[in-house]
């Protein structure tokens, strides 16, 4: 049962919705892609499954997430409905103003490359306005990624093959710290912490670094 704050406040009545824990860490994870079950297991490390699935059964009931066929056969995948993908805003919104609280570094907390595809075109797209297209390998880890940077904004993806402009190699909290103009690259390379293959031109304009 969806509890209430009895209040006729849009933000209380949001925070019904999406304010209990893991709602909008689910939300996240389907604002990257429509994702199975199993896939949300992965991307969100912590969570039982008995609570995942009663946080989905909310989420749908509340019209924020709804059930669908994936392709051919009976698979069933998580997706947003458009309400819920509305959410995008204001999570980018957090994601930006949880710089100071990245600053440290993750520790021993656990970390998916797949979240750089929210965090990176969160905070580059409230600060760097992009003149030409560019395409930036990033690896960090795991599978290569993609930035593209166009005046529509930008998007990361995983690398579909493409030719790269120049490809950028380092630990994920040095590309969110490039990512939200915490760090230059002149900061990042001094401490030996990152490589760049290509032109390096085109990396310093798209983190505007």
């Amino acid at each position: 049962m969806m509890r209430s704050y009895g209040q006729y406040c849009g933000l209380a009545r949001s925070l019904e919705v999406v304010g209990d824990r893991w709602n909008l860490l689910i939300v996240r994870q389907l604002l990257i892609a429509p994702a199975r079950y199993r896939d949300l297991i992965d991307g969100l490390p912590g969570i039982a499954t008995n609570l995942l699935a009663d946080r989905l059964r909310d989420l749908e009931s509340a019209g924020v997430v709804e059930r669908r066929l994936a392709g051919e056969g009976s698979a069933v995948e998580y997706a947003l409905t458009p309400w819920g993908a509305e959410l995008r805003e204001p999570i980018e919104s957090l994601i930006r103003w949880s710089t100071p609280l990245m600053v440290r570094g993750p520790g021993d907390d656990a970390f998916r490359p797949g979240w750089l595809a929210l965090a990176v075109p969160a905070l580059l797209g409230a600060r760097v306005e992009i003149r030409a297209p560019a395409t930036v390998g990033l690896e960090i880890g795991g599978p290569p990624l993609q930035l593209r940077a166009s005046r529509s904004g930008f998007e990361v993806t995983p690398h579909d093959g493409r030719d790269l402009d120049a490809t950028v190699r380092a630990d994920p909290a040095y590309v969110l710290g490039l990512a939200a103009g915490a760090l230059t690259l002149g900061d990042v390379r001094a401490l030996g912490a990152v490589e760049i293959d290509g032109d390096e031109s085109v990396v310093r304009t798209v983190f505007a670094a």
